[in-house]
């Protein structure tokens, strides 16, 4: 009986494995994603429907970001733990992935955060239906849209929004890229997600006042999607003088941006990259194995 039930159960788990890889790097992508969304936003949730008694700007700026971070752990090993277009779009754009990955990675991503939404939604019904008498406002003290999605401060011109995310974005990139480069300083293996939480907590307190820094397509569209068809209404895309196709336009740009900065300005002047370098200068190590040495 025992070996016959043990059968069954490896028999069932062979059913549910996938053995496709890009399968398996979709569904990360799609639940890495998720959790970013429900725990990042929640984050945002919990401040705004409390009226700032549990929490406010520091707690959503830490909880967005070690969100980011979990989000990674979770998704890294299988498919890089990208939850963000731009990134994605970055790394097909230098080399570093496929690009017949590219629309799959960014399906998941951006269902994954239209899933969170909902969740999030879910989670916190009750409390946005006594929030402002049930009334799901897009502006305004009692308006609740800005925990789904990004939206500019009033004097924000568009012109002056899309710098702010192209400039945000090509920072998150040009760290990202300096992260994962060997031939650099480098992050400790599985401390990778850490840093690019404290690297967006850095973004986000230094770039983020004017609407938010969104930094990433599907963090801002799926959840503005989902408030529009939740209740908040369709002027949740042209509120802010249409200010929705900025967090979705500007962090491409500004990712693709932020891959060409690191790679003309450091990437391709690594001694390893450079023949002639290493030959007139066949003595010189970098600094940084000296300084390992001495720590």
């Amino acid at each position: 009986m025992q070996p016959e039930m043990e059968q069954k159960k490896k028999s069932l788990k062979q059913r549910l494995v996938l053995k496709n890889t890009l399968a398996r790097e979709t569904l990360s992508e799609f639940l890495g994603t998720f959790i970013m969304i429900v725990l990042g936003c929640g984050s945002v949730a919990q401040a705004v429907l409390s009226r700032g008694h549990f929490g406010g700007i520091i707690t959503i700026n830490t909880g967005f970001s070690m969100a980011v971070g979990m989000a990674i752990y979770v998704s890294a090993g299988v498919s890089g733990g990208h939850i963000n277009p731009a990134v994605s779009f970055a790394m097909c754009l230098f080399g570093r992935m496929k690009w017949f990955k590219f629309p799959f990675y960014v399906g998941a991503q951006f269902l994954g955060a239209f899933a969170g939404a909902a969740t999030l939604f879910g989670v916190y019904y009750d409390a946005f239906m006594s929030f402002a008498g049930g009334k799901l406002l897009i502006v305004g003290e009692n308006a609740t849209a800005h925990i789904f999605a990004t939206y500019p401060a009033p004097y924000l011109s568009l012109v002056n929004a899309f710098a702010e995310q192209v400039a945000a974005t090509m920072f998150l990139l040009i760290v990202i890229f300096a992260f994962f480069d060997s031939r650099n300083l480098g992050v400790p293996r599985g401390l990778e997600p850490v840093v690019i939480g404290f690297l967006i907590v850095t973004i986000a307190s230094s770039l983020g006042m004017n609407s938010g820094c969104a930094m990433n397509p599907a963090r801002d569209l799926s959840p503005r999607l989902f408030t529009a068809l939740a209740g908040w209404g369709f002027e949740v895309f042209t509120a802010g003088n249409n200010f929705w196709w900025i967090p979705v336009v500007g962090p491409l740009v500004g990712a693709a941006a932020g891959g060409l900065v690191y790679f003309l300005l450091i990437e391709i002047h690594h001694p390893d990259l450079n023949p002639d370098l290493e030959a007139e200068q066949p003595e010189e190590k970098p600094e940084k194995y000296e300084l390992n040495a001495i720590m």
